[in-house]
């Protein structure tokens, strides 16, 4: 084993959970949203290196990146608030930077649908996020810990027993590792939901959250190794040393948190 690698990892994955707890766990719910807007910054200046990499003969202008870091803090302020004015000026803004996009000498059209893709691909989870924080702390805590206890068990389990290749988007996953990492996800879910006693959620609630966390992540993780392959690159980032860059490690999250607030928001606030 390369102890100076396992180290740098460990450390890094010390701090990047800490920062995780601090955000979720801090009473004053403003600490979520200042995490939320971290994620995206991070997350929106990595996509755009992927975009630039994929569509290398597009013309990105310098301001449209800046642009949506903006748009993407005004959504993030627009779920938080549930404030349909900001809702409208988001709306006649990115208008506005749709027509500055298209009729600019060099027309950007690809630059500013993958704009309009980031938002949605990262941004709009990350309202989520916030809105679930809001309604409890336990929720997205438990879908936090559920994706990395995924994603961990899995590495584990492919390690010692995976022979078959789960995807050809991402060879280093098994299928065993794949059913092995949601097997004890599930485990875990149970037993979350054992101790976890909050009004309007039950056991089966947990493990339902728990299921959507395993094939939303799994799902989330395939689809930012696909965006990797395309723009040829291994990592999106080197923001955290040894594990990549945000993308990396929000993938999963990302896909995963317009399932759980879907199912949180219509079955269970408002069951």
């Amino acid at each position: 084993m390369n102890w100076k690698v396992f180290f740098t990892r460990l450390g890094s994955a010390v701090v990047f959970a800490a920062v995780m707890m601090l955000g979720l766990l801090y009473p004053n719910a403003f600490a979520i949203f200042i995490l939320a807007l971290l994620i995206q910054f991070l997350c929106l200046k990595e996509f755009f290196k992927l975009m630039r990499h994929i569509f290398p003969d597009a013309y990105f202008p310098h301001w449209l990146e800046y642009s949506f870091q903006l748009a993407g803090v005004w959504l993030l302020t627009t779920l938080s608030t549930l404030a349909p004015l900001l809702l409208c000026v988001l709306i006649f803004g990115s208008f506005i930077l749709l027509l500055m996009a298209a009729l600019a000498r060099k027309t950007a059209f690809i630059a500013v649908i993958c704009g309009f893709t980031a938002l949605i691909y990262i941004s709009l989870p990350l309202g989520f996020l916030v809105i679930l924080r809001n309604i409890h702390f336990a929720i997205p805590l438990a879908v936090v810990l559920m994706i990395w206890m995924n994603d961990t068990m899995a590495y584990i389990v492919g390690s010692f027993i995976g022979k078959h290749s789960f995807s050809p988007i991402s060879p280093k996953k098994t299928w065993e590792g794949t059913i092995g990492g949601a097997f004890l996800t599930l485990i875990g879910a149970g037993i979350w939901g054992y101790y976890c006693r909050l009004e309007n959620f039950d056991m089966a609630d947990w493990l339902i959250m728990a299921l959507l966390a395993v094939l939303a992540g799994t799902a989330g993780d395939l689809l930012e190794s696909k965006l990797k392959r395309l723009a040829g690159v291994k990592d999106s980032g080197h923001i955290m040393p040894g594990h990549g860059g945000a993308l990396d490690r929000f993938d999963s999250l990302l896909i995963t948190l317009p399932f759980v607030f879907c199912y949180v928001y219509f079955f269970m606030t408002n069951g």
